[in-house]
């Protein structure tokens, strides 16, 4: 018997604790407790449910577009494949796992390509920090203007010459000078992915650019 017909049943009877005429019994009440603590736990699974619906699908989303940048950029900063690969599917898993926590305001207002460097920068410091680059590309293109002196500089430069320079430059400059003319990020995202001012960060890239084309040669160690 379900318990609210229970608990009219008990009423009916006429036991001494049964409640006045228009009132619930206790039992009822633990009833209704239990069926709106019910309803609520439902409802809160269906929203959940709907979430993570969201969140998969964004995901999805996101590894279609940026795994080849994200592959990318690993690959020129810890210089192998096995390394780079091992990089990138952590990255989408930090980021998953992140999603998943984000507010939809939050995820709304996400610099998806920005945010997936960082991760992918900071996954790189904490497995391969130290490991000498071996950069495949380095186009020194530039997406919102013709190219400037430094990418001109870098364009003269052999790929071979610039993967030995790249290997030797000091951590810091290696990281911004790879996600600006490597991966082609604006000044501002770098700085976003590195968690750097972008004043920092044009200091940098300048000043691993001159050590790349062997204008600096006061080296300075990580």
């Amino acid at each position: 018997m379900h318990l609210l017909q229970l608990a009219g049943h008990h009423g009916s009877l006429g036991s001494p604790s049964s409640p006045p005429r228009g009132e619930v019994g206790p039992l009822a009440q633990r009833a209704g407790r239990v069926g709106r603590n019910g309803l609520q736990l439902s409802a809160d699974r269906c929203v959940q449910g709907r979430v993570m619906q969201g969140v998969d699908g964004l995901f999805e989303r996101m590894v279609h577009e940026h795994k080849d940048r994200v592959f990318a950029a690993s690959l020129a900063m810890t210089g192998n494949r096995h390394d780079a690969e091992d990089v990138a599917q952590d990255t989408f898993i930090r980021a998953y796992r992140a999603l998943a926590t984000y507010s939809p305001e939050r995820i709304r207002d996400l610099k998806e390509r920005a945010w997936l460097h960082r991760i992918t920068v900071n996954v790189v410091r904490n497995r391969v920090r130290g490991v000498k680059p071996r950069l495949v590309e380095l186009n020194g293109s530039e997406s919102d203007h013709s190219p400037g002196p430094e990418a001109k500089a870098m364009e003269h430069m052999q790929i071979d010459e610039l993967a030995t320079r790249v290997a030797d430059l000091p951590i810091r400059y290696r990281e911004a000078v790879v996600l600006r003319h490597v991966r082609d990020l604006s000044y501002a995202e770098v700085a976003d992915a590195l968690g750097q001012p972008v004043g920092t960060v044009k200091a940098n890239v300048h000043r691993g650019l001159k050590l790349l084309r062997g204008d600096d040669h006061d080296r300075v160690d990580d």
